[in-house]
């Protein structure tokens, strides 16, 4: 494959002559362009990714760290740091851990999370994304100078602040716990995610004490820790149908575990919302096409990926793109949540429309 220094040498010009034509920026004569052009198509040289990197000191690449290469929430994330880097002229690198302990802050995930940075920036990365609560604070050390150039999704680290973007998940938890408590629901279960991952605490406790505010003994509900799959919330749901626990709704700690048990309670028999309140968190694009269209809390992924790649372009180049650091949390009241019918007398029918507690089964609580 032809050299930048052999079309130089054919075309009678400069490397930097070539790298102006190769690039399309600068003042080139026509003479000169011309020739480079012949000398281009007759060597047949294309700029490889390292001669680009060598020319003009950066790879225009981005690594972006996620923690497991499954499911559907790193999905939407991941594309739109690709629409956002491709209308910057860059491209993206992907590494991933073995999804192993997922988010956990020891442990396998954080070797996973520390090789998979640095192997980023060892390829040749300008930068690094990193979309896991697995890095702690005494890991970024380990990255050296690397680590003025990595921007934090859904993690606050403190020595870095304005590298992190985050949102007020405790917040959101309040928001689910409202939307059930307006609704007249007060037996209320919980399928969290790992105790590991701060955000999942953050979350279930901002709901807990919502609950508490009104005057729910938190400490009697049910409450169980998964990870964030599918699959987990099927097995969650199974496990509290399972239990006899008296529940009208329940709360999960993200939306694939709440369609996973929307599809567990369908296949007991259990009507969702007439029977039992759903409510997820994260509102990924498949909640509003689930069926029913499951409540969820908001998290304006597109407005803070956004600003994260904004920031890190910015680390990069010395740029001034506009970034925002504060990001509304909302919910998504959508059919999943219905209100509680009045409990009759034992016998009694009840007012249509409306969910009667549960036990293990799916049978009707009076």
């Amino acid at each position: 494959m032809a050299t930048i220094k052999e079309v130089a040498r054919m075309a009678g010009v400069g490397t930097g002559t070539v790298s102006r034509v190769v690039r399309g920026k600068g003042s080139v004569s026509a003479d000169k362009l011309e020739r480079v052009r012949q000398a281009i198509e007759t060597l047949g040289y294309r700029p490889s990714h390292t001669a680009r990197s060598l020319l003009y000191g950066r790879s225009r690449m981005i690594g972006v760290y996620i923690p497991m290469l499954a499911g559907t929430f790193y999905t939407a994330i991941l594309q739109i740091i690709d629409t956002e880097l491709r209308a910057a002229g860059l491209h993206m690198m992907m590494g991933f851990g073995t999804g192993t302990s997922s988010g956990a802050g020891t442990g396998r995930a954080r070797q996973d999370a520390v090789e998979g940075v640095n192997l980023l920036f060892a390829r040749g990365c300008d930068g690094v994304i990193v979309l896991t609560s697995a890095l702690q604070e005494e890991d970024l050390a380990l990255f050296g100078a690397h680590g003025k150039r990595l921007v934090a999704l859904n993690h606050a680290l403190g020595s870095i602040p304005e590298q992190c973007f985050t949102v007020d998940h405790v917040l959101g938890g309040r928001l689910a716990a409202r939307a059930l408590l307006d609704h007249g629901h007060r037996e209320i279960a919980v399928l969290g995610g790992p105790t590991a991952v701060q955000d999942n605490v953050d979350r279930i406790g901002g709901f807990l004490r919502e609950l508490e505010g009104a005057g729910i003994d938190t400490g009697a509900m049910w409450v169980s820790e998964h990870d964030f799959s599918s699959s987990a919330g099927w097995a969650g749901a199974q496990a509290l149908l399972a239990s006899g626990t008296r529940f009208s709704a329940l709360f999960c700690a993200n939306d694939e575990m709440a369609l996973g048990a929307i599809s567990c309670f369908y296949e007991a028999g259990i009507h969702v919302p007439r029977d039992v309140s759903v409510v997820g968190y994260d509102d990924t694009p498949s909640a509003a096409y689930a069926a029913p269209p499951l409540s969820s809390v908001r998290i304006p992924w597109r407005e803070m990926t956004a600003s994260g790649v904004a920031q890190l372009l910015n680390l990069c180049d010395g740029g001034s793109r506009q970034v925002v650091r504060s990001f509304e949390v909302s919910l998504a009241l959508r059919a999943s949540v219905g209100r509680v019918r009045p409990k009759g007398r034992r016998g009694a029918k009840q007012s249509p429309g409306s969910p009667p507690s549960i036990r293990s089964g799916g049978s009707a609580a009076a």
